[in-house]
């Protein structure tokens, strides 16, 4: 896979260091030049230029590339950036980093953006899913159909240790696509049995989440409802 990473400060390196290790081609392209001599990105390819300038893209094989990942520490930039990837070079998939959350809503398909990283809105929902086992977190906002990947840990006193998956009445907008057991990954499979402290993944529509927690936490006097 050929990836353009823009931005080689400490989270650009990092992501084309994993890319490169994983045996992927990688670019970085890079406005500071000190930056381009110091950072540690393995064998990846650095590019000296600004990354919403069409020439730099252009130079980094934007047209080529699988994947652009605007990682810069503007969230201006990683949106020219995205926007700059699908329209002019038609790159397939593009990942966006939102530095401030909020701006997260401008991260959208209209700035060709297919998915919105927010770090510090995953660090709060990772904080919230280790204090609030027993309710559903949004982990991560994919913008191409406008999903969410959401995560629900499964507490002892729940209703659904002991039901099998294809028995209960998911959401339709919000299939289970993974169960994590003692950190381990399982599918999703209908005659899987859910057990207390499972953690159950959700690809699901903004609508299908309010429906699925209604589902899983319960209503407004906290009752759970049974499918």
């Amino acid at each position: 896979m050929r990836v353009v990473v823009a931005g080689a400060g400490a989270v650009g390196a990092s992501i084309a260091r994993e890319l490169d290790t994983h045996g992927h081609e990688v670019v970085l392209v890079e406005t500071r030049a000190d930056v381009t001599r110091r950072a540690d990105v393995g064998s990846a390819r650095m590019v000296l230029g600004d990354a919403t300038d069409l020439a730099a893209l252009r130079d980094a094989g934007a047209e080529s590339a699988d994947v652009l990942v605007a990682a810069t520490g503007d969230d201006r930039a990683n949106l020219v950036v995205s926007l700059l990837g699908r329209s002019e070079f038609g790159v397939g998939r593009t990942v966006a980093r939102v530095n401030n959350p909020r701006n997260d809503w401008l991260f959208d398909e209209s700035w060709g953006v297919d998915v919105a990283v927010s770090t510090p809105s995953i660090m709060t929902a990772l904080v919230e899913e280790a204090v609030e086992s027993g309710d559903v977190v949004r982990l991560l906002r994919l913008e191409a159909g406008g999903a969410a990947l959401t995560e629900f840990r499964v507490p002892a006193e729940h209703w659904l240790p002991g039901r099998r998956v294809g028995t209960v009445s998911w959401p339709g907008a919000a299939p289970l696509v993974a169960i994590v057991r003692d950190g381990v990954p399982r599918a999703a499979a209908p005659d899987e049995t859910l057990e207390a402290g499972d953690e159950l993944f959700f690809l699901t529509s903004a609508e299908a989440e309010q429906r699925l927690r209604a589902l899983l936490v319960g209503d407004d006097a906290g009752q759970r409802r049974r499918p």
